[in-house]
């Protein structure tokens, strides 16, 4: 097989009454890598990982998932990836232990290679195994989902919003197990989230969909290296009756007596903001940069790229 764990062509979906959820997706993700697949909603996200999860028909394009193709060899296909749906779709009349094994049993995993405790240890459900799923609480509902998507031991591991509305301690747990099954299994992760800052610290690529489309797909060093939205940070002596603001630069104040001043650097060089501020008669205690984080990068793509 080639190196990338999914490679997706032409990829299209086109509901009934004509909405086009899908519009010629071209993507490959790389086998190993924690892959971030991001953009605002109704973007067609969930169309495209319902489509790899083989829950969704595809109108057009091919899917090729670990080497499988999706038409020709389905079982496979299916087989090599596990989905932690956002949805808390669970029997509630059925332990986490129970649910880990029918889950396997569904996937054909023999009796004699389960890991169902191996995968509540992981997802730190061990002392619920005998509880009912109606009786667990949100947070814990969630890792028996991550549960469920690991018990056929997938060389791809989906996460559709894994984060969305847990405490800090599970936000916590999660990335743990994440960044351990990628680094001692070598399982290929695909993350959708809508906290940027999250994807920023986890993801090695990422691939921003806006209506259908791929608006880009880099890996996160260079999408943040090419937006040049800068910010400079002074902290004046004294602050000024005016802020000092030109064409180009454009200033703001900030808690604590800061005043951020927004510029981009290939119309404008931090020389010329602080030529600004002398001109305005500012003295300064402080001055500090901030570089473009990937909220700039995501409104960048997203905001200026109007439906077709």
């Amino acid at each position: 097989m080639s190196d990338d764990a999914i490679r997706i062509e032409g990829l299209r979906k086109t509901y009934a009454g004509g909405k086009q959820a899908l519009k010629g997706i071209d993507l490959n993700v790389p086998q190993g890598s924690i892959f971030g697949l991001l953009g605002p909603n109704g973007a067609g996200k969930s169309t495209l990982i319902n489509i790899l999860a083989g829950l969704v028909v595809k109108s057009a394009g091919k899917v090729s998932i670990w080497g499988w193709d999706q038409d020709r060899n389905p079982r496979q296909s299916r087989a090599a990836i596990g989905v932690m749906p956002q949805e808390l779709n669970l029997d509630p009349f059925f332990t986490p232990r129970g649910a880990l094994e029918v889950q396997a049993g569904l996937y054909g995993v023999p009796k004699r290679d389960r890991r169902t405790d191996e995968i509540l240890e992981l997802v730190g459900l061990e002392d619920k195994a005998e509880a009912y799923a109606r009786t667990l609480s949100g947070g814990m509902r969630r890792r028996l989902l991550l549960g469920k998507a690991l018990v056929h031991a997938p060389h791809i591991l989906v996460l559709d919003e894994p984060t969305a509305g847990v405490d800090i301690e599970l936000r916590q747990m999660l990335w743990r197990n994440v960044r351990r099954l990628n680094a001692e299994r070598g399982m290929t992760i695909i993350l959708t989230t809508h906290y940027l800052e999250e994807a920023e610290e986890m993801c090695d690529e990422i691939a921003i969909i806006n209506h259908g489309e791929v608006a880009a797909r880099d890996s996160t060093a260079n999408l943040l290296g090419n937006i040049d939205a800068k910010t400079l940070v002074i902290t004046p002596e004294t602050m000024p009756d005016t802020l000092p603001e030109a064409p180009g630069i454009k200033a703001e104040t900030r808690d604590g007596g800061l005043i951020a001043l927004h510029y981009r650097a290939r119309e404008t060089t931090a020389e010329d903001v602080l030529g600004l501020v002398r001109a305005h008669g500012i003295s300064l205690r402080d001055v500090r940069t901030e570089q473009a984080d990937l909220e700039d990068v995501f409104l960048e793509l997203t905001r200026s790229r109007p439906a077709a």
